[in-house]
C-alpha cells in the first residue's frame, strides 16, 4: 500500500493500527458524527485509506453510521469496552464506599474524575438527593481548567508538567466566569495547593458551584468532587461539603495506599 500523502511504500499493519486508534480518539472528543472526508481531513490522513477502515469498524460495531450512511459515530461496541473500562478500574472500585459517604452526607451531586492531557474525565457519579441537579455523565470530558475537579489535579502537577498537559493554545471560555488568563490560573492553582481544595465558581457551568480534593499519588491523577447549585451554597453547607471531601479524600488514600492502587 502506498501513502497518498508522501506516494511512498507504508508498513499497512502499523498504519492501520494507528489510523484506527486516531478515529476513534477523533470520534470520542467531541460527540459529533463525522463524514469520511471530515475525518480524513480531521487527522491528515488519505481519505481512501479512512474510507476502509472506517468501514471495517462499522462492521464490527465499533462505528455506527447514521440513517442517511454518511456520518459515523461510536458504536456498541466502544460503549462496551467503555464501561469494561469502568468497571475493573482499580480507583473506581476502591472508591465507591467514599462516594457514597459524601454524596450521603451533603445530599448533592458527587463525581470522580481523572486527568487526561488538558481535559478532566467523569469516571463515577452519585446523584443529588434534589430534583434540582446539574447534566453530568459519566464518560464527560471537560476541559480541566475549567472545573474543581481538573484544578485539584493540575495543582497536582509541577509548573511545567501543567505547561504540558493545556499546551501552547489559549484557554477555552465555557462561561464568562471562566479562568482563560493562564497567570490567573497559575495564581488559582497556587491557592489549591495551600487550601488543599479546590473551588469552581459558575466556570463550568453559570450557576453551579463546586468543590474538589485530589486522591491518591498513583500513576494517574484522580480526584473527587461535590456540586450544587448556587441558590442552595449557604456558608453552612459549604462547610459541611468541604469537611465531607476533605474526610473522603482521607479515606480513599487510605484505600488507595494499601491496595497500591
Amino acid at each position: 500500500m502506498v501513502d497518498e500523502s508522501t506516494g511512498t511504500p507504508e508498513r499497512s499493519g502499523v498504519k492501520s493500527s494507528l489510523r484506527t486508534l486516531e478515529i476513534l480518539e477523533l470520534l470520542a472528543s467531541d460527540d459529533q458524527r463525522r463524514t469520511i472526508t471530515s475525518i480524513a481531513r480531521e487527522l491528515g490522513s488519505p481519505k481512501s485509506s479512512v474510507h476502509s477502515i472506517v468501514h471495517t469498524m462499522a462492521d464490527r460495531g465499533w462505528l455506527q453510521v447514521s440513517a442517511d450512511g454518511t456520518r459515523y459515530g461510536l458504536g456498541i461496541r466502544s460503549l462496551l469496552a467503555g464501561t469494561s473500562y469502568i468497571e475493573t478500574d482499580d480507583v473506581v472500585t476502591l472508591t465507591r464506599g467514599t462516594l457514597d459517604a459524601v454524596a450521603e452526607r451533603t445530599g448533592e451531586t458527587v463525581h470522580l474524575g481523572r486527568l487526561d492531557g488538558a481535559d478532566v474525565v467523569y469516571l463515577a457519579k452519585r446523584e443529588s438527593v434534589h430534583p434540582l441537579r446539574l447534566y453530568s455523565a459519566v464518560g464527560r470530558r471537560l476541559p480541566a481548567h475549567a472545573t474543581a475537579l481538573g484544578k485539584a489535579l493540575l495543582a497536582q502537577l509541577e509548573p511545567q508538567a501543567v505547561d504540558a498537559a493545556l499546551g501552547p493554545g489559549p484557554l477555552r471560555a465555557l462561561t464568562p466566569a471562566t479562568i482563560t488568563d493562564r497567570a490567573r490560573l497559575d495564581d488559582e492553582l497556587a491557592s489549591v495547593r495551600e487550601a488543599g481544595i479546590a473551588h469552581d465558581r459558575g466556570e463550568n457551568s453559570a450557576g453551579i458551584s463546586c468543590f474538589a480534593v485530589a486522591i491518591g499519588r498513583g500513576s494517574s491523577l484522580n480526584a473527587i468532587s461535590c456540586s450544587l447549585p448556587d441558590a442552595r451554597l449557604t456558608d453552612a453547607h459549604r462547610d459541611e461539603i468541604v469537611t465531607a471531601l476533605s474526610e473522603g479524600a482521607r479515606e480513599a488514600d487510605s484505600l488507595l495506599s494499601r491496595f497500591g492502587a
